[in-house]
């Protein structure tokens, strides 16, 4: 394909697409249409630039495409929800990685010094930002999956040390776009922006997880944009600016909703174990009381108005279809049921709404924070399955708590709360809750998943 006008037509209808895409997922309603929208821009570019003059190598270039669309089949049918935010750091990495490397390649071509001042600043900035992203995509990837410890990894003059190894890595992407056209100073400046992604993710504790996940996502996306220079590509400049546009807003937003600066999320080592716990822990004369599912089901069925809280609990017990089991035969009865989604609930934003959709629990009874928070007063039972941190009450009466000034779901304030854990271990932010010791709350130990089959049982017996 020749013809430049028809190959600008076709990238901007992809570009339309991605913009489209990214209007329909900002809702659970049309965010299936959106993934189908997105997908169409995609198959456009992609189409549209394997027919460009001059496109050889196909060998490679099938193989590459066939075992990639293998590997994203596969990871898309088997990988369960409760891998989502494992799923999503490692895509996120790879596209940062690809970047790195494309500027690699790049620099290796031009030999340095047939690169103008555009491309080899396009360069540096595609190779530190894109390695960032996927050496820390990596270790977020380790986290989440339990194989590094998800909490905070940390040793005296930490951040010195993150300063220093950013600051070589600067120094050599300065001398490259000064004229050094040296190949291993980019190789350099690789492997310290690689080393920099590890210490600049391993002092994240897995609370943060969410916002660091975001974080990523917008390095990648910046990566791929100033790739898009390199390759003098328009059309990866705005798909790579969308995705990095897209990712800091919702950084933002979620650094907003634990009402903490960004500063704070990344150098702040959030997430250190606070204090021990027991299973009868005693605080001024306040005891956890246990319950059983008998005892809950007869509070839901005389309640007027219940609202499910979920967490990473409820993901991992893959429980969602039994939850939304359980609202419906509540609705039955003419109990009005709500979900109260926190924004930073799991490991990744917007897990919970994925996860219940899934379950196809209607998009009207998913709540955000703000809109569900007033609605606690008046209600009669709380069912919190699986989360922790986002209905801590410290964060609104401890000001030496680490979460201290996080907005959270003010369960507190409902009538009776049933909590239902494993253990009273600590949530991902490594600290005791308040909440359980609440002469309001009683404490459902167990699976989630074997705990609400045993409720429906004891609701549908009454």
């Amino acid at each position: 394909m020749s013809d430049p006008d028809v190959v600008g037509i076709l990238y901007l209808v992809s570009i339309i697409c991605f913009i489209l895409a990214l209007r329909f997922l900002s809702s659970p309603k049309h965010a299936r249409r959106g993934n189908w929208v997105g997908g169409v821009g995609m198959v456009i570019a992609i189409a549209t630039t394997l027919a460009l003059d001059g496109i050889s190598n196909w060998l490679l270039i099938i193989v590459g495409g066939a075992i990639g669309s293998i590997v994203g089949v596969v990871g898309a049918r088997t990988v369960k929800m409760t891998a989502m935010p494992q799923m999503v750091a490692l895509f996120n990495g790879v596209g940062g990685g690809a970047a790195a490397l494309v500027a690699l390649a790049e620099f290796h071509v031009a030999e340095g010094g047939d690169l103008g001042s555009e491309e080899i600043v396009s360069i540096v900035l595609s190779a530190l930002i894109g390695s960032i992203s996927f050496s820390g995509s990596m270790i977020a990837f380790g986290k989440l999956q339990e194989l590094i410890s998800g909490r905070p990894i940390v040793f005296v003059g930490q951040n010195i040390v993150n300063v220093a190894i950013l600051a070589g890595a600067a120094a050599l992407g300065i001398a490259l776009i000064a004229g050094w056209d040296e190949q291993w100073a980019l190789i350099g400046l690789i492997g310290l922006a690689l080393l920099f992604g590890v210490m600049f993710v391993l002092p994240i504790g897995g609370a943060d997880m969410p916002v660091v996940i975001s974080l990523l996502n917008a390095f990648t996306g910046i990566a791929a944009s100033a790739t898009g220079f390199v390759l003098n590509s328009t059309l990866l400049i705005v798909a790579g600016m969308l995705v990095g546009a897209s990712g800091t807003l919702l950084t933002l937003l979620m650094a907003k909703a634990m009402n903490r600066s960004i500063a704070n999320v990344l150098f702040g080592a959030f997430g250190q174990v606070q204090a021990g716990t027991g299973a009868a822990r005693v605080d001024d004369g306040r005891t956890v009381r246990a319950t059983t599912a008998d005892d809950v089901a007869v509070q839901l069925s005389f309640a007027r108005k219940v609202i499910i809280v979920p967490g990473y609990g409820l993901a991992v017990a893959q429980a969602q279809h039994d939850v939304r089991q359980l609202a419906e035969l509540l609705e039955e009865k003419g109990i009005d049921v709500a979900y109260a989604i926190h924004p930073v609930a799991g490991r990744m934003p917007g897990h919970m709404n994925v996860l219940l959709a899934e379950a196809n629990v209607p998009y009207d009874q998913l709540k955000e924070m703000d809109e569900i928070n007033p609605e606690f007063p008046q209600t009669d039972v709380v069912l919190v399955i699986g989360a922790n941190d986002v209905v801590n009450p410290a964060a609104r009466s401890d000001p030496a708590s680490p979460i201290y000034g996080m907005p959270i779901l003010d369960v507190d304030k409902a009538a009776s709360i049933v909590v239902m854990k494993r253990s009273m271990a600590p949530g991902f932010a490594g600290i005791d809750n308040e909440l359980f010791l609440d002469p309001k709350t009683t404490m459902l130990f167990g699976n989630a998943k074997d705990s609400i089959v045993k409720l429906i049982a004891a609701v549908k017996a009454l």
